[in-house]
């Protein structure tokens, strides 16, 4: 059974004075969707997503031995300059996650951050912010303790980046990530994300995303607001078991590669997670009317063309255009040609699947 005690600290073997840890983690867009959570960043039903390459955030973590007075001490900094409004995030991840890292308030820290992608284009960051920072602190854990087992790095450290932002546990590890409990998913966890632990047909090896950045502005609803609203949700019971099966259709999906039921249930998924902010209370709409043209224009390239290009959004107006890489250089045409127009001062990123966080060595 999953116990958060698995992840309380033993005493430390060894000290440290200073160091300096640097990685990057990177985004991860949701197939099935995680939308509702318990307390303490528990989802309320499990998702299942693909880990992405090249939107990522890169962070340094230099820490340096300071007289224990109780309190936290650190300095951010966002490519390389201040940035004062994301404290207080930082230090509400450092109050969740202390009772797990007792060796939080014995050093300064010194936190660098950057992203590959820009900045306010409306992708996500704080799963792989989180993720990233998560990493660089089992790293130093992982000094104190040197006998720490591998897999237990990296559990520990899904379990500590859930923690900031519950996303970010499914950018650690694997190119295809579960989190949450599925009764059908070997070694699944509400506390964790694991590696998805069955076969994935060749198909969808180096799947692809183009993400078309819609609307560049601040998010219309904040994500935890967006989960709470699902506390009474008349449909959330029916859309919880929803996941549940899709989760359990895409086992044999992946398994013998079949992209048809793929796309069904990754746009279905899609739909879903925007028709709950819909008819939750108070409601939002999401979709910018550029969103639904691109939509519309993936459906009708594929029903002329037959070829496996679908779609998925996030909480908000930016679409994910997903397809294998054999059909890369006909649906990158299509998005030039077709639904550039509709993206913000033409901008879209060019991405694909991942395999989770990386260490860069600090020189």
């Amino acid at each position: 059974m999953d116990s958060t005690n698995n992840f309380i600290s033993t005493p430390y073997s060894h000290f440290i004075e200073n160091g300096v840890f640097e990685y990057s983690s990177p985004s991860n867009i949701a197939l099935v969707k995680y939308w509702g959570k318990k307390e303490n960043q528990i989802p309320a039903n499990p998702s299942i997503s693909f880990t992405l390459n090249t939107c990522k955030t890169i962070t340094k973590l230099a820490f340096a031995k300071k007289n224990n007075d109780g309190s936290f001490s650190f300095d951010l900094l966002f490519e390389g300059k201040p940035k004062e409004e994301f404290k207080p995030k930082i230090q509400k991840f450092f109050e969740r996650i202390e009772i797990y890292l007792p060796f939080l308030k014995d050093y300064h820290f010194t936190i660098d951050t950057q992203n590959t992608f820009p900045h306010s284009s409306g992708i996500a960051s704080s799963a792989s912010g989180m993720a990233a920072l998560a990493m660089n602190f089992m790293s130093i854990e992982k000094m104190l303790n040197p006998e720490m087992s591998p897999e237990y790095f990296y559990e520990k450290a899904s379990f500590l980046a859930r923690l900031g932002s519950g996303s970010a546990c499914r950018s650690i590890k694997g190119s295809l990530v579960v989190w949450g409990n599925h009764k059908n998913i070997a070694g699944s966890s509400d506390l964790f994300g694991v590696e998805f632990p069955y076969k994935i047909h060749a198909t969808f090896k180096n799947y692809q995303d183009t993400i078309l950045l819609v609307d560049k502005g601040e998010k219309q609803v904040s994500s935890t607001v967006g989960h709470d609203l699902m506390h009474g949700h008349h449909y959330a019971k029916n859309r919880f078991e929803q996941a549940h099966q899709n989760i359990d259709a895409l086992i044999t999906v992946f398994e013998k590669g079949d992209l048809n039921s793929f796309i069904n249930i990754v746009e279905s998924e899609a739909l879903t997670l925007h028709a709950m902010m819909m008819t939750s209370f108070p409601y939002f709409i999401l979709m910018k009317p550029n969103t639904l043209e691109i939509i519309n224009a993936i459906w009708k390239f594929r029903n002329e063309t037959k070829i496996p290009v679908c779609f998925t959004l996030d909480a908000g107006a930016n679409v994910h255009v997903l397809y294998p890489e054999n059909t890369k250089s006909a649906v990158l045409e299509f998005i030039k040609n077709k639904l550039v127009g509709f993206c913000q001062n033409g901008q879209y990123i060019c991405d694909e699947i991942g395999n989770g966080s990386q260490q860069i060595k600090t020189k």
